[in-house]
């Protein structure tokens, strides 16, 4: 048995969960792919995936295999890479993880072009605004739309966004403008977050950030909803120019506190820290690096 093509297939049993999905990745019978599993465990004397009629399952063993095989599979990456890296036509697997709201209005037509552009690269697309953890799921390069980076991240600065403050024009002929972020606790306002702590948005104010109370009308973990919101004259919402821009565009909502903008956030490519970034990732970035300039 082929060791190497063994691994390949594990990992995409693993991170698929599904031995049809990597049968008909590979266009190959389901057969084909269980035997092939069922050979490495007899090879390995070792249990790596427990089976039932609905789901697969890693037991503590194939989670272990798992981490070990990305190792050596980005190795492989590498040490073929580093032939003629220049030259190398980019081939293989990409998994991404995508802010929502971002990767469906701004990453899609630069990813889409991408595909176009590299036959060979095989994409695999996970949209949510929830942080994952890149090593232990297994993602190759992961968007990031913050002012906080973590400590040991590896990242590639691709642009900046603004938070915008608006209202719709309904709203504030109904309540008023606040003209100062102290004001905002007086006014309705409709936060992205789901969590029930206070809330708080910052604003630069007197030469430094503060961070200022609002009173909570909504909370969503959408953008777009909350704009919508603001738009129906619900409250203030506080988003990113991204989804703001075609609100504003249409006049459903006006910004407010132009003067007190905080700084902006810093959007990057972040990259897990335990391998060897393959040429076909690294291309990737240069594309949406391209693509995002302003």
């Amino acid at each position: 048995m082929d060791k190497l093509n063994a691994m390949q297939t594990f990992v995409r049993v693993a991170e698929a969960g599904s031995f049809t999905a990597v049968a008909d990745q590979l266009q190959v019978a389901r057969s084909v792919v269980t035997r092939q599993i069922a050979a490495l465990e007899k090879q390995l004397r070792v249990k790596l995936i427990t089976r039932s009629t609905r789901s697969l399952t890693l037991t503590a063993a194939g989670a272990a295999y798992l981490e070990k095989c990305r190792v050596i599979l980005n190795m492989v990456d590498a040490a073929e890479a580093g032939l003629d890296e220049e030259k190398a036509v980019p081939r293989g697997r990409i998994r991404l993880g995508l802010p929502l709201s971002f990767g469906l209005q701004r990453l899609m037509p630069a990813l889409l072009a991408f595909a176009k552009a590299q036959p060979h690269i095989e994409l695999m697309m996970d949209f949510s605004d929830q942080r994952a953890n890149l090593i232990e799921e297994g993602i190759d390069l992961s968007i990031r739309i913050t002012a906080d980076l973590q400590p040991g991240d590896i990242v590639r600065h691709l642009g900046d966004c603004r938070l915008l403050t608006l209202a719709s024009p309904a709203y504030l002929s109904a309540h008023g403008q606040p003209l100062h972020p102290a004001q905002l606790r007086h006014h309705e306002c409709l936060i992205y977050s789901m969590t029930m702590n206070a809330a708080t948005w910052a604003y630069a104010d007197a030469g430094q950030v503060s961070a200022f109370a609002v009173r909570v009308r909504i909370r969503s973990n959408n953008g777009v909803a909350l704009t919508q919101a603001a738009a129906e004259g619900l409250g203030i919402t506080r988003q990113p120019d991204f989804i703001a821009e075609p609100f504003l565009a249409r006049g459903e909502v006006v910004e407010l506190l132009q003067d007190f903008a905080p700084p902006p956030l810093g959007i990057y490519a972040v990259l897990p820290s335990n391998r060897y970034i393959p040429h076909r990732v690294n291309v990737l970035i240069d594309h949406l690096a391209q693509s995002l300039k302003p």
